[in-house]
């Protein structure tokens, strides 16, 4: 996987215009002027996180003994169903952020952003190439300021995009992930027929 690609995966597990509705509604009964300050420290708290699995997820992986085709197909099935959701979003989806007073880490920072998804792909992408761990790194770096700079402007965005905007960027994003997440349990059910 090239660096281009990983990024582009990375935002797309991370979902920054999907996640805009989910951080507004949680945010809604705070004060806008310390709303930025909050989306700030909610992502960086997961880019901490993210860092964390990139570099020592795989020492995990080795402890339960799960194999790179495992990694890798059990990542391209979670893909699958994150952009299934994507494309085809539930009702339901904003329970999730019915919470009240300022949020602290659950949940912006995980699982909205640093999510089981996005931990698994970091996961994989130390797995795929750990001698290129400073390029991934890069990737999720860019990713993570990507989607942060989305997350700060998610008010400007909502009204620029409005909602049925930010719903077709998303199911497009959610085509663009399902195609990614085939070719990435192809990839690993080929790897474990080689094995």
């Amino acid at each position: 996987m090239t660096l281009y690609s990983a990024t582009i995966t990375l935002i797309l597990v991370m979902d920054p215009l999907g996640n805009i509705p989910l951080f507004l509604s949680t945010l809604n009964n705070v004060d806008p002027k310390r709303r930025q300050r909050i989306i700030l420290r909610e992502t960086f708290i997961a880019f901490i996180l993210l860092t964390l699995f990139l570099f020592f997820g795989q020492y995990i992986l080795e402890g339960m003994h799960i194999s790179e085709p495992a990694l890798q197909i059990a990542g391209g099935i979670i893909l699958f169903l994150i952009a299934i959701r994507m494309i085809f979003p539930q009702n339901g989806q904003e329970d999730k952020s019915s919470f009240s007073g300022e949020p602290l880490i659950v949940p912006l920072a995980v699982p909205l952003i640093a999510g089981p998804s996005t931990m698994t792909m970091v996961m994989l992408l130390a797995n795929q190439a750990p001698y290129d761990m400073f390029r991934w790194f890069i990737a999720l770096t860019i990713a993570w300021f990507i989607t942060t700079v989305i997350l700060v402007f998610a008010d400007f965005l909502r009204k620029i995009l409005g909602e049925r905007g930010l719903t077709a960027i998303e199911r497009l994003m959610g085509m663009i992930l399902t195609t990614m997440a085939v070719q990435m349990f192809l990839s690993g059910f080929e790897q474990f027929l080689h094995a």
